[in-house]
Order: C-alpha cells, then sequence, then structure tokens
C-alpha cells in the first residue's frame, strides 16, 4: 500500500490536551521485518497516552514529533512483512502498537508479530481492544504480584482490594482476581456500585463514603495484596489494612511510591509497596482473549467515538471518571 495515504490523529509537541491533537493524512506505513499491517476497527485510551503528551515521561516518550497516539489496537491484517509466519492477509487479531513509535490512532497501524494475538473472527474488535495494556496490566498485578492462581487452585483464600474497581485495569482486575482463590473487596463511585458487584466483588466501598476513605473492608478481613489503580492515596491509609505480609501493587507508581517502595526495602518491612510497570507478553494476551471468547472475561464499555472526535475521546479520558474503557473507531 505504498504511496497512498490515511487519515490519522497526531500531535506536535507536548501539552495543549485535545486542542493539541491535529487531523491529519499521512502515508500509510509499510511492515518491516517481522511486522503486519493492520487496518484498524478499534482503538483503546489509556491515561498512559495523555500521560505522554503532558510530557510525563519526556525525554524518553514520545520518540520524537509529530506522534500518533494510542498503543491498543484490533483490527484486521492486511499485509506482512518478511519473515512473518503466523500471519496472513484476512486474519482477526488484537495487539499492542510499540509506544516508542505510536500509530494507534489512525486507519492503519504496523505492529510487532510476537506482540499481536489471533482472535475469532465472531468476536468484535470492540470486546478485545481493551486487553492490550488494561487487560495485561490487571493480569500481571493480580497473578505475578499478588500471586492468585486463575485456575482456582490456591489452597488458601487471598484477600485482595481492588481501588477505582470501575476503570479501565480495574474492571479487569475484580473478574480475573475472582477466577482465583480470592476475596475481592473493591472500591469505585456510587453509581458504579452495582456494576462492579456484578462483575464479581464480594464487598463494595463508595469511595467518597468514611469506610471508602480509609479503606476499611466491611467484613473486617485484612488485605493481602491491594491492585491500586486509583492515585492520591497515601501509605498510611493502606498500611493499618494489611495483613503481615501483605503489599500495594501499584500500577502507576509516582515519585512517592517509588521512595515507600525503597524505604520498605532498606527497612526490611513485611508490608511493601510493589511498583508495577506491565510488561506485555503475547501469551497473557492470547490467554485474555480466549478467556473472552469463553465468556469469562467481558470488557465494559465506557464510550465509543468516531476518529474524526478523538478530540472528545481524549477529553474524556483526562477527565479521569470512565467506566471501563474508552474506543475510537476508525
Amino acid at each position: 500500500m505504498a504511496g497512498k495515504l490515511m487519515k490519522a490523529v497526531q500531535y506536535n509537541g507536548y501539552g495543549k490536551g485535545p486542542d493539541g491533537l491535529q487531523h491529519v493524512e499521512v502515508p500509510i506505513p509499510t511492515p518491516k521485518n517481522d511486522e503486519v499491517l493492520l487496518k484498524l476497527e478499534a482503538a483503546s485510551l489509556n491515561p498512559f497516552d495523555w500521560k505522554v503528551q503532558k510530557g510525563m515521561l519526556r525525554p524518553f516518550l514520545p520518540r520524537k514529533f509529530p506522534h500518533i497516539p494510542a498503543s491498543d489496537v484490533a483490527g484486521e491484517v492486511v499485509e506482512v512483512g518478511p519473515g512473518v509466519t503466523n500471519f496472513k492477509a484476512g486474519d482477526k487479531v488484537v495487539a499492542v502498537v510499540n509506544p516508542m513509535n505510536g500509530g494507534g490512532l489512525a486507519e492503519f497501524a504496523v505492529t510487532k508479530e510476537n506482540i499481536t494475538v489471533a482472535r475469532p473472527s465472531k468476536l468484535s474488535a470492540d470486546k478485545v481492544v481493551g486487553l492490550p495494556i488494561a487487560g495485561l496490566t490487571a493480569h500481571q498485578a493480580i497473578t505475578q504480584s499478588a500471586g492468585v492462581k486463575l485456575d482456582g487452585s490456591g489452597k488458601k483464600k487471598t484477600n485482595i482490594l481492588i481501588t477505582a474497581a470501575s476503570g479501565g485495569v480495574g474492571h479487569y482486575a475484580v473478574q480475573l482476581a475472582k477466577l482465583g482463590n480470592t476475596h475481592v473487596t473493591a472500591t469505585c463511585g456510587a453509581r458504579n456500585i452495582e456494576l462492579v458487584k456484578k462483575l464479581g466483588a464480594d464487598e463494595v466501598l463508595d469511595y467518597k463514603t468514611p469506610d471508602g476513605a480509609t479503606l476499611r473492608s466491611p467484613s473486617g478481613i485484612k488485605y493481602d495484596a491491594v491492585i491500586h489503580c486509583a492515585t492520591g492515596i497515601p501509605w498510611s491509609i493502606f498500611e493499618p489494612n494489611l495483613s503481615p505480609n501483605g503489599k500495594v501493587v501499584d500500577i502507576t507508581p509516582g515519585p512517592s511510591a517509588l521512595v515507600t517502595f525503597a524505604l520498605k526495602k532498606l527497612t526490611l518491612s513485611k508490608k511493601q509497596l510493589v511498583p508495577l510497570i506491565v510488561i506485555p507478553k503475547s501469551e497473557n494476551l492470547q490467554y485474555l482473549v480466549n478467556l473472552v471468547k469463553e465468556g469469562k472475561l467481558k470488557t465494559i464499555i465506557d464510550s465509543k467515538y468516531p476518529l474524526g472526535k478523538a478530540k472528545d475521546a481524549w477529553a474524556k479520558s483526562i477527565e479521569g471518571h470512565a467506566t471501563g474503557k474508552i474506543i475510537v473507531e476508525p
């Protein structure tokens, strides 16, 4: 498809939020070694996307301007690069776009074969496009950091707290945790309490109530692990609610979290704060796609926007109160 143009959304510098996004026509990318070219059916936004634009990861990201944001994509393979053996034109897939290069908010994007996975054609793009970053973050936090076995084989019940449980990562975390031998306490806003209960949470706290603010379990249990998907909660709130060897898994660790992490390590504290940096792996993404196929995991969709309304989707993400995932469809 060399020489042909596609519609895309990009920004040329740090800052400006939605107003910094520009609608452009740019050349359709050509897949290189071990890459596939996808005709996109959907992209999913993550807070990571607007944080990069805000300059919170400078000078590392983006690698250069202009930058087409968004990493979570689903679509159809239209062309494969040299060395690709697992995919052919016409295959339906879900994938992670390399965040160093970007490319999700467009009609076409290239992805590496090793982080692209097949999806059944009957599974529409919107049902799986939230999985690559949010789903994998939840999976890594629950299975690796919290040590929950998703086949339910854990002999001892694990008490889990999930903050911001109606958000992009949180709503997946609740569902995944309940596949294991767990008791799940969750926090969210009042309007989402029933939703989070339906996702499987055993008890749900409104974060604006006194108990919600202190994270105290209604049943009085102490948490073996906290999957911390919210922001702005200090260690002093978590600490009295943890079991003797409890840990807080922080999916968006800031400077204060990293200081707490270091202090807990230095003092040999049994209670730990664990910063989580997601490492996308195709086998884990395929596992999540299979769970969706089997009806054991679902994506809650907050809202959908056409590519032409990407600025509205961007603003909604920055606002920070989405229930589930925000999706952009070319």
